[in-house]
């Protein structure tokens, strides 16, 4: 397989030995997880991973971590704003 080859060459052998990237698809998920923690709002999310935003959030709501404290600075500026 053309994709295990590949990794042997952009991996160490221990990266290759491991799960990492072991599919195409484990980049995909990757950016995905990287995107939404960083902060970029589902809708624009799912239209550059090409899914629905239901199918997103489905998929990668459980990857979303350590948001919960900007979340709540969130909602109190916005009720501080109002």
């Amino acid at each position: 397989m053309v994709w295990r080859e590949a990794r042997t060459y952009g991996l160490t052998p221990d990266q290759v030995a491991s799960p990492l990237a072991a599919r195409p698809y484990d980049l995909r998920h990757a950016a995905v997880s990287l995107w939404l923690n960083a902060g970029v709002h589902a809708p624009e999310a799912a239209e550059r991973a090409g899914h629905g935003v239901d199918v997103l959030l489905r998929v990668y709501a459980k990857c979303i971590d350590g948001q919960r404290e900007v979340a709540n600075q969130r909602i109190l500026d916005a009720l501080e704003a109002a």
